[in-house]
């Protein structure tokens, strides 16, 4: 599993809380967290500053509840959270799987199971609600498929397919 990890396990970048207009970049690598800052300031003397940036060990950031408190005033509670896991070396594999090997576990769920997968995070919602997902759904409870078959599920969709031929209301499905 630990070839699912790339080099970059989170980033995420957005506007400082006002008064100042300042932008935040947060990247937390394997390695290290690098906290990076552009002021944005109309003020003379503001003007051609250079970016800052600081660059963490996971264990010195841990340690250093400044950085903490800035990264939760800019980013929330729950980014905080998540970092501080990150650094913790608490990853979530299931997260990293690619779309492709995700979708294809994910065509085996019930589709009650699926339905509350759909709840946890954007990216299973966005992947239950896929075409792609309709269709490993189909071809998994099809074992005659047909090229036929394939024609209608790309011509009228294959989430319709599913509840026109694999889906009926007193099915083990919906229990």
């Amino acid at each position: 599993m630990a070839s699912l990890i790339g080099e970059q396990l989170f980033q995420i970048g957005g506007q400082g809380p006002p008064p100042p207009k300042d932008f935040f970049h947060l990247a937390v690598s394997k390695n290290e967290v690098i906290w990076r800052s552009w002021t944005i300031s109309l003020r003379l003397d503001c003007r051609g500053a250079p970016p800052k940036e600081l660059r963490t060990s996971h264990q010195d950031f841990l340690q250093h509840k400044r950085l903490q408190q800035q990264l939760g005033a800019v980013f929330g509670q729950r980014i905080l959270e998540y970092t501080i896991s990150l650094c913790q070396g608490k990853i979530d594999y299931l997260e990293r799987l690619p779309d492709d090997i995700m979708l294809q576990i994910m065509s085996y769920l019930q589709l009650k199971e699926a339905t509350l997968l759909a709840q946890v995070s954007h990216r299973f919602r966005k992947l239950c609600n896929s075409e792609k997902f309709w269709e490993h759904t189909v071809r998994n409870r099809c074992a005659g498929f047909t090229s036929d078959m394939e024609d209608i599920g790309n011509a009228i969709g294959w989430r319709n397919i599913f509840f026109t031929f694999f889906h009926t209301s007193g099915s083990k499905e919906q229990q």
